[in-house]
């Protein structure tokens, strides 16, 4: 979706009609090798890549609902068989699950496969990625352009066995060099004495190991984020026809780059090239590896690096290691790191609440422009810098309006839900549970769950509309995170019987019941130290929902404030 988005904006200028995207700029996807046996093709590779398009094009097929000017996609998702519709991607036990996805009805994968939930939880992924930029007026162009400029080579073979004999040769021939190879190389050859070359050779190997146990792309990962961090000085400006610069060639030609900046990197003899292994990479590969850690495990140092993780934002490290240099000492690099790490925290959900993007391709120019505000700078300007930022912006955005739950913002208000509950327990004294609260799948599961069943009839009273009643009910201060299993049981249960059990669970779930307030003193002091308005409700109305939403509304802007830059801790 980066990479679509990002191609696609180098040409698209607003007020562009339709017909000009015949002079956008091409985007190659790579080869598919199918094999064709009468007039059905078997794919041999590249099924990820048409599957992932497939879905795609779903998203974007109902993303333009409802608009008068909509561009005629359909024939590329299904086939009109004998008056029956097939998937041009037809792959049998996927199949009710794409028909739920087309049609926008929900579609329940537990006991399906693991590719079926891979495919739900992907199409959902895309209301998360999917630009605000691309769904105003330039959504018809943008599919336009995915339907004819973005290309495709298709090798057919006729026989199995030619279709995966071409598969092996594509795949098995020869092993080409990755730019950190050619990296590595350019500066190795760089170092003269043969001593310090092979003491740089085993720091870089001893680093690409470690890289490796995370991913393979974990290595060009951190090259990019190091480069960008300390040395880009432009980015692609947005507008038609502009030029990569900086931020963006090093995204796509880290090696490249370097070698064409070697004297703006100090790159000049031998020393420096020995220098810019020894200590630069040294230092910076450190701290990356910690923070990829403190991406998938809580630290009490970093912590918000692994909400951030969590939101999908893969630019926070580009972020965190613009503000340390080789001359910090360790705990001013985690002091100040923790600071960007949690001022990104309280941004992304700020903007989540205000309906904005998070994407790569929205956010990429704000962050480059904070990385360049914050580059190098002293742990207290770093302090300055980012709290006048997030307070700058809160005079125009803020947390005063509830959020709701949609299928594009399901994972991010079950992340909610999460901090809410860990918060409260943690400000209560005791342990939070982040960390179990934000599973989304398996048998220990957290669901999301609505306080109110789905029953319009129950609420007549309070809604002349079945379309308001489940607005309002999709409301944040009406829904809760229960386990999967306690989720599903009381499902169509009125709100007074659900009572009792919601006095078994987590606080945010139990501080809707009138006796968790007479054994929990640290709850006590924990809601009046913050003038929390929680209390206790005997019966949930459309009034208690829409209170109970201004208190969640009132705890995201305490959590999130930006007074926690102040000193590096939540409020």
């Amino acid at each position: 979706m980066e990479d679509l988005t990002g191609r696609f904006l180098e040409s698209y200028q607003p007020g562009d009609a339709a017909k000009e995207v015949a002079h956008y700029g091409h985007y190659f996807l790579g080869s598919v090798v199918v094999s064709q046996n009468d007039e059905v093709r078997h794919i041999v590779d590249g099924q990820q890549r048409m599957t992932s398009l497939s879905i795609l094009l779903i998203y974007l097929n109902n993303l333009q609902k409802g608009r008068h000017q909509k561009v005629s996609i359909q024939s590329m998702i299904y086939a009109d068989d004998f008056g029956e519709k097939k998937f041009k991607m037809d792959v049998p036990e996927r199949n009710d699950c794409m028909e739920a996805l087309f049609n926008e009805i929900p579609f329940n994968t537990d006991d399906t496969s693991e590719s079926v939930r891979n495919l739900a939880a992907r199409y959902q992924d895309l209301g998360e990625l999917f630009p605000e930029e691309l769904q105003g007026d330039a959504l018809p162009l943008f599919i336009y352009w995915v339907i004819r400029k973005v290309k495709l080579i298709e090798i057919i073979a006729y026989a199995d066995e030619d279709a995966y004999t071409i598969f092996e040769t594509m795949n098995d021939r020869g092993l080409s060099l990755t730019p950190t190879d050619m990296l590595k190389g350019y500066l190795l050859a760089n170092i003269d004495n043969a001593e310090k070359r092979l003491e740089a050779d085993r720091l870089i190997k001893k680093y690409l190991a470690r890289f490796a146990e995370f991913s393979k792309e974990t290595d060009a990962d951190f090259f990019k984020a190091w480069l960008r961090s300390q040395y880009a000085q432009k980015i692609r400006e947005r507008k038609k026809d502009a030029k990569p610069e900086d931020f963006d060639l090093i995204g796509t030609e880290f090696h490249r780059w370097v070698r064409n900046h070697a004297t703006s990197l100090g790159l000049h003899d031998s020393s420096d090239f020995y220098r810019f292994v020894m200590r630069d990479l040294h230092f910076y590969a450190g701290y990356y590896i910690r923070l990829l850690n403190a991406a998938t495990k809580r630290t009490e140092e970093l912590e918000s690096v692994r909400y951030n993780a969590d939101a999908g934002f893969t630019l926070q490290h580009h972020v965190m290691l613009a503000v340390v240099t080789p001359e910090d000492a360790e705990q001013t690099a985690i002091a100040k790191m923790r600071v960007v790490s949690d001022f990104l925290d309280s941004w992304l959900n700020l903007r989540f609440w205000n309906s904005k993007s998070n994407s790569y391709s929205t956010m990429s120019y704000a962050v480059f422009l904070v990385i360049r505000s914050i580059r190098g700078k002293s742990l207290e300007d770093i302090r300055t810098i980012l709290r006048d930022q997030l307070t700058k912006e809160m005079e125009e955005i803020d947390f005063s309006t509830p959020v709701d739950l949609s299928q594009f913002t399901a994972k991010a208000i079950h992340r909610q839900l999460a901090r809410f509950a860990d918060w409260l327990e943690r400000q209560s004294g005791q342990p939070g549970h982040y960390e179990e609260y934000i599973v989304r799948s398996g048998k220990n599961a957290f669901e999301i769950e609505h306080i109110w069943a789905n029953h319009y009839d129950r609420f007549k009273h309070e809604f002349d509309q079945q379309s308001n009643f489940n607005q309002c009910r999709n409301l944040i201060g009406g829904l809760l995170l229960l386990p999967k299993k306690v989720n599903a049981s009381l499902n169509d249960m009125t709100y007074e019987k659900k009572l009792p059990h919601y006095l078994k669970e987590n606080p945010l779930a139990q501080s809707l019941h009138k006796d968790f307030y007479l054994h929990h003193p640290g709850f006590w002091k924990a809601i009046n130290k913050h003038s929390l308005l929680f209390h206790s409700h005997e019966s949930f109305t459309k009034a208690d929902l829409e209170e109970r939403s201004q208190l969640y509304c009132q705890l995201a802007a305490l959590i999130w404030s930006p007074d926690r830059l102040l000193n590096g801790d939540e409020v």
